[in-house]
């Protein structure tokens, strides 16, 4: 993975994953960008961890288990937001 990540575009491939893996392609169904997954019942916590695992190889980021909170991986801004910050050049 190269160059800068876009929010934008981190955002397309979010909910691309979302739409495929979890609405079985039914892009009617995506949530709203501050939508909770959790609430929503979009996603469960096994789905949370297939959701991790597509962070850490989409945008080849490591998600710390700490970092494992709502406030990172419970709706698309956050998702978006959360993989801006780890896929930042480290002296930005």
């Amino acid at each position: 993975m190269s160059g800068e990540l876009s929010p934008a575009g981190v955002r397309d491939r979010i909910t691309g994953f979302i739409v495929s893996n979890f609405l079985f392609g039914d892009e009617d169904g995506a949530p709203a960008a501050d939508q909770s997954l959790l609430v929503t019942g979009i996603v469960d916590s096994t789905g949370i961890l297939e959701l991790i695992e597509f962070l850490e190889e989409e945008f080849g980021i490591a998600v710390a288990e700490s970092d494992t909170t709502p406030e990172n991986l419970d709706s698309l801004d956050r998702l978006t937001a959360y993989v801006v910050r780890k896929t930042a050049p480290a002296d930005a």
